[in-house]
């Protein structure tokens, strides 16, 4: 009886939970105060995270992998799927290391250090190695790829889909 209960309370969070039944635990890492999420879709794909309920709903941002935006960068080993979060203000909420065939991944883009980094950067931020990303020594290629194609793709998207930031002069 108890396991009966407990399955249909969960199956009750799910459909409360706008209506979805799957929704990808990086999408909700990404943004956690997110009551929905659309399905994959637009040029270039991407999900928006929603909060309130389906009648009144707020867009908080926009989640995309990096492949899909630029499919043709690459690190050491090939290309680094990263799934971003972007809020509508050009502020990323974070990203996600998807998958790599990286060989420095135990100490240069795995460590949750690394992607604890991005959480609140602005897509204007300089994305330097260095600078204000932390690099690690014999993983150049693997870190430099995967900064640029962090930045590039966050960029590509703010200039699509939000507005530009108003300039005053005083």
């Amino acid at each position: 009886m108890v396991v009966v209960v407990s399955l249909f309370t969960a199956g009750a969070v799910l459909v409360t939970a706008g209506g979805q039944t799957s929704v990808d635990p990086r999408l909700r890492q990404l943004f956690p105060s997110a009551t929905s999420f659309s399905p994959k879709e637009g040029d270039p794909p991407h999900y928006k995270a929603y909060s309130g309920d389906p009648s009144d709903r707020t867009l908080l941002g926009y989640a995309f992998w990096t492949t899909e935006l630029l499919p043709l960068e690459r690190g050491y080993g090939g290309p680094i799927a990263v799934l971003i979060g972007l809020d509508t203000k050009g502020t990323l909420t974070g990203i996600v290391v998807g998958s790599h065939h990286e060989p420095y991944g135990d100490f240069s883009i795995d460590p949750p250090r690394f992607a604890a980094q991005f959480k609140g950067k602005d897509v204007r931020d300089k994305f330097r190695l260095g600078d204000d990303i932390d690099s690690v020594s014999r993983a150049t290629i693997t870190m430099s790829s995967a900064v640029r194609t962090i930045r590039n793709s966050a960029r590509r998207m703010a200039r699509q889909f939000l507005a530009p930031p108003s300039t005053s002069n005083p």
